[in-house]
């Protein structure tokens, strides 16, 4: 059971577990549970039988005898129908696959990662997993920490994405200036991994140069490398408007038509950007 949240590198530690094991050179395949639907679901997972239903117009393995010797890694499992977990369950616990429409049992030796961003146990707490899936595929826990807890992979992966750009364009490698290796630091990384692609992609393809300066980096990175400085000569928008509003209500006691009048705006904006910035309005 891989955890974390989105944007961590799941999908990448499965591969990794599937390549550095002992059956690298069998099938690894990924299943994005979220599209697991219905009848979908056992068609995709189990595979069926020629005329089990309309459209089906030939016979499907299915995802779990696809991967038969190898690693089926179900993404984000938490969100697999509650009526349907118990028909997974089963499969797991049996090792056995069913094809939709036919009588015939086939064994499957398969190992299986699974990956969620949403606490499975508070869910089960809910009644929205069932407790026995849990307990079956909660067996080994690998949480992956999000990238703002382990800093010292800020560098190296936003370099090996540079490495990976700079081979799909056929160019020499980009270098990140030291500038802009202290903005990448400095910035909290919400997306994780996921996040950090998106951004050596945009700063790769907006450098001409040799050499990414701060200037090609999304804008996101660069206002909070700002806003995160105390000694920053500036404040941001909304502290600046917090402190305009709250002196201009300080000095008219309070009465916001006035203070409106000073500062320019109806009522009715001040009233919404009093709610939105929760400034407190002096008493009397």
């Amino acid at each position: 059971m891989i955890t974390g949240e989105t944007g961590t590198g799941k999908e990448m530690v499965a591969r990794n577990i599937h390549f550095y094991s002992q059956r690298p050179d069998k099938p690894f395949i990924p299943v994005d549970c979220t599209t697991l639907t219905g009848g979908l679901f056992e068609s995709q997972l189990f595979g069926h039988v020629k005329g089990a239903f309309t459209g089906a117009i030939h016979d499907t393995l299915g995802f779990f005898r696809a991967a038969d010797g190898g690693t089926l890694f179900l993404d984000e499992i938490s969100e697999v129908p509650l009526e349907l977990q118990a028909k997974l369950l089963r499969v797991l616990q049996e090792g056995m696959v069913t094809p939709v429409g036919s009588t015939i049992s086939y064994p499957v030796d398969v190992r299986i990662l699974c990956a969620s961003n949403r606490d499975l146990k508070k869910m089960v707490e809910k009644n929205e997993f069932r407790v026995d899936l849990f307990y079956r595929i909660n067996v080994v826990k690998l949480e992956i920490p999000p990238l703002r807890q382990r800093s010292e992979d800020i560098l190296p992966l936003a370099n090996y994405f540079i490495e990976k750009l700079a081979e799909f364009y056929g160019e020499p490698i980009k270098k990140l200036s030291g500038r802009t290796e202290e903005f990448l630091l400095k910035y909290h990384w919400p997306g994780n991994v996921r996040e950090i692609a998106n951004a050596m992609e945009r700063a790769y393809v907006l450098t001409r140069e040799n050499v990414i300066e701060p200037s090609s980096l999304p804008s996101d990175i660069l206002t909070s490398d700002f806003a995160s400085r105390p000694d920053s000569p500036l404040p941001t928008l909304d502290y600046a408007e917090r402190k305009l509003i709250s002196e201009a209500l300080r000095v008219t006691g309070g009465k916001k038509m006035a203070a409106a009048k000073i500062l320019g705006i109806d009522r009715r904006r001040l009233n919404r950007l009093v709610e939105r910035l929760q400034v407190q309005v002096p008493k009397g």
